[in-house]
């Protein structure tokens, strides 16, 4: 295991009580989505009756807990209730963000390569009404994807930027895209930004005001503890006046703020307490101190892989949750299905093994998972 002299992150210690993950299983892929932590999984429960007995729960109770979920998640991402949106998924959020963008025409939208698609297909297809160049960044050599970003931002000759679609990190292996530099660089260019923060809230500090999109989304079913089909729209004040894709009661334009934007059929008494439990327990324990635990986690990962011979990024250009582990030559097949067999969870993405704990892992978990790692490498670690 790695050096023991190197510290651990002890400002919040081990979480695993609070969930129900067996001591066997090793579930290292919060990045794919989280499991529940039980007062989630019971205000769900909880939930449930509101629809299976509703002469016992009156649907007036219900708009309160829309908004308490509305509160939680805009404090999370140091924003105000009235400038976020309640939507289905991060899709949703960016065909909301593309349809309210009107980017100078022959300009550019600025992205890295092999984004995932909610962040690409909505503008896309913005792009072709506008006459924009897609402009795709490559994955740097050297894995700085920062330095190659303000490089494209800053190409002499280029089209001049006009939008950018970034992430805090690179989804597929936790590369690290600063978006405390990279964000002042695309404002200082009058272009639009919009943010998915789909890998960063909940593990990371995420705060709309250091950043200044024009939009910003997440979902809640993956470091945000909570349920499947829900995410949250950030939109700048002066984004709010614009067109929701769907038209009902609730969003007409006398709505306030980002709510203008909110979903049909918003009041979910199952999903909306359910988020606004998981993110009352990040908000309560401290998403920098939450951060810090990941970081030491992934680290001590990291000695450890790197000792068997494994490609890592160094610690600079990593985000603190999600480890990408690369092997010369490539992974063995069916490598993910192997470590399963071991009940060790990761993912496996652009060639590279994602790793992400959460709050819930621990040491076990961490040994556990380098043996499977060095087993189904056949104990060769980076041999091809």
């Amino acid at each position: 295991m790695p050096n023991p002299a190197r510290p651990t992150a002890q400002e919040l210690p081990c979480q695993r009580h609070l969930f129900e993950v067996p001591e066997a299983v090793s579930y290292l892929d919060a990045a794919a989505w989280s499991p529940l932590p039980r007062v989630v999984h019971a205000v769900g429960e909880t939930g449930l009756l509101t629809k299976s007995r509703p002469w016992d729960h009156p649907r007036e109770g219900i708009p309160a807990q829309v908004e308490r979920a509305r509160t939680a998640a805009a404090g999370l991402i140091g924003a105000g209730p009235d400038d976020v949106a309640i939507v289905g998924a991060v899709s949703h959020a960016m065909a909301i963000a593309a349809r309210n963008l009107a980017p100078i025409p022959g300009g550019r939208l600025l992205r890295v390569a092999d984004e995932f698609p909610s962040l690409r297909f909505a503008f896309d297809r913005l792009a072709a009404a506008q006459g924009l160049t897609v402009e795709e960044v490559a994955r740097p050599p050297d894995g700085d994807w920062t330095a190659a970003l303000l490089a494209a931002i800053a190409r002499p000759g280029a089209p001049p930027l006009a939008l950018a679609t970034l992430t805090p990190l690179h989804w597929t292996d936790g590369s690290l895209i600063d978006l405390d530099r990279l964000a002042p660089a695309v404002h200082a260019t009058g272009a639009a930004l919009v943010i998915d923060a789909t890998q960063a809230v909940g593990a990371i500090p995420v705060d709309v005001a250091r950043w200044r999109p024009d939009f910003l989304a997440f979902p809640t079913y993956k470091w945000a503890l909570g349920p499947y089909g829900l995410a949250f729209l950030y939109a700048a004040p002066h984004r709010q006046d614009g067109t929701a894709l769907d038209e009902h009661v609730g969003n007409r334009p006398a709505a306030v703020g980002a709510r203008r934007y909110d979903r049909g059929e918003l009041n979910d008494p199952v999903a909306l307490p359910m988020a606004a439990a998981g993110l009352e327990l990040l908000a309560g324990w401290g998403v920098p101190a939450g951060a810090a635990r990941l970081r030491g986690l992934t680290d001590r990962l990291a000695d450890a892989l790197d000792a068997l011979g494994l490609e890592i990024a160094p610690r600079n250009l990593r985000a603190p949750h999600i480890l990408g582990v690369r092997r010369p030559g490539g992974l063995p097949a069916s490598f993910v299905e192997g470590l399963r067999r071991e009940r060790v969870f990761a993912s496996e993405r652009a060639g590279a093994l994602r790793l992400s704990p959460h709050v819930w892992v621990n040491d076990d978990d961490l040994a556990r998972c380098v043996a499977a790692i060095r087993d189904g490498l056949g104990g060769r670690g980076g041999a091809a």
